[in-house]
């Protein structure tokens, strides 16, 4: 069994249970609700209603069960190892490559692939088909991110996430020129018209926030640094798109003049900053774009200059 503890903050006060720990397990509230009608979770020793109303200085105890094993095919999909210790995994994910199983992508993820690597070695909290995923990038989009191997490792990464403490820097190439670099500052929301994707004010919006530079002009396109303040689904593909630039080769937002030819955004995830689950140990890791994202920069720039 897995037990964690939790002391109600003062801006915790007048939350939910079930609220307070899908903030901070990292599950959602219907799974956190199921903890407390089985008896997981206790309030300074004794059992609450997940519509318990906190207080400042409230102990919530939490008891997890192990991982149960997981259904999913344990497949030999080569990785790209950045970094791996006991706790941590950090992973340069080639484009193409979902990351956990979905409807029409049930297999050859690189939850797969992880399960081959490290068998029982992933944290539970996200369930039987996301084990060990703190966090995502879209299936075409390459470069870092980092996977939990135990429940505490997850809480906290989680946590760090939430509270902008883990750093996430982009390359990515955009149609036009980019007059300077700024701030996209707009709430993402569900399309109200198509559910594949996603859209600045749509349905339940949430907080988005990316911060933009230029790194490069080329013929045609811009070559820019994008770094994630908030996480949401597709947030810089959707906030570059919003401002009039958006990522070359994008087939859900890309412009209709996009003549780019590549079958995949250009769009890469190239540094990744965070503080070690255990230890505290800051850590940093980088890496190149992929060939494809540098052989296009360099022919944009040949055409410059020529």
């Amino acid at each position: 069994m897995n037990k964690h503890t939790f002391t109600a903050a003062r801006d915790d006060a007048g939350a939910r249970l079930d609220v307070f720990l899908s903030s901070k397990l990292d599950m959602t509230r219907s799974a956190c609700q199921h903890l407390i009608d089985e008896g997981a979770v206790t309030v300074n020793g004794g059992a609450r209603p997940k519509n318990f109303k906190l207080k400042e200085g409230d102990r919530v105890d939490v008891t997890l069960a192990p991982p149960r094993e997981t259904a999913l095919a344990a497949q030999d999909i080569p990785l790209s190892i950045v970094y791996e210790d006991d706790d941590i995994i950090v992973i340069n994910k080639p484009k193409g490559m979902v990351v956990h199983p979905a409807p029409g992508h049930e297999d050859g993820t690189l939850v797969n692939a992880l399960i081959h690597h490290a068998g029982s070695s992933l944290s539970g909290i996200n369930g039987e088909l996301r084990p060990g995923i703190v966090h995502r990038i879209d299936k075409d989009t390459a470069g870092l991110l980092v996977v939990a191997k135990n429940d505490d490792a997850h809480i906290r990464l989680s946590g760090d996430l939430k509270e902008h403490k883990i750093r996430r820097r982009y390359l990515a190439v955009v149609l036009g020129r980019v007059r300077e670099g700024g701030t996209v500052d707009r709430p993402i929301g569900r399309h109200k018209a198509d559910r594949k994707k996603m859209a600045v004010g749509g349905a339940a919006a949430r907080e988005a926030v990316t911060h933009y530079s230029v790194v490069e002009y080329l013929n045609g396109y811009t070559l820019v640094s994008c770094e994630l303040e908030t996480g949401r689904t597709h947030q810089i593909r959707v906030h570059m798109a919003s401002i009039g630039h958006p990522i070359a080769g994008d087939p859900l937002y890309g412009a209709k003049n996009d003549k780019s030819g590549e079958d995949a955004q250009l769009l890469c995830a190239v540094h990744l900053e965070l503080a070690h689950p255990r230890t505290g140990e800051h850590m940093e890791f980088d890496i190149e774009p992929p060939e494809y994202f540098k052989s296009f920069v360099e022919k944009k720039k040949e055409r410059q200059n020529g």
